[in-house]
């Protein structure tokens, strides 16, 4: 998927997953009480900075911090813009 979007510097665009709509024992969580994902797929990667070069790439499955990032919704979709360093492992 190509996005018009260039994230600059060490900014990341993530996609979030979805959150768990049912509970592992099969009960169906209402959407007041469903969690913030914190899982999502890179979908767009700045250039880095002088002299740091980005670790994550286009396609990575990244767990990142609760409240990390800035939301944006572009051609309707939703996406978080955050820095590599709120980005907490590589799945």
């Amino acid at each position: 998927m190509a996005l018009k979007i260039q994230p600059l510097s060490d900014r990341v665009v993530v996609e979030p997953q979805a959150a768990e709509t049912k509970t592992a024992s099969g009960l169906y969580i209402p959407d007041s009480a469903k969690e913030k994902p914190q899982q999502g797929k890179v979908v767009a990667v700045g250039k880095g900075k002088k002299d740091h070069d980005m670790t994550v790439k286009v396609g990575d499955t990244v767990l990142y911090g609760k409240y990390s990032g800035s939301e944006l919704k572009l051609e309707g979709n939703d996406y978080l813009i955050m820095r590599e360093e709120d980005i907490l492992a590589i799945v």
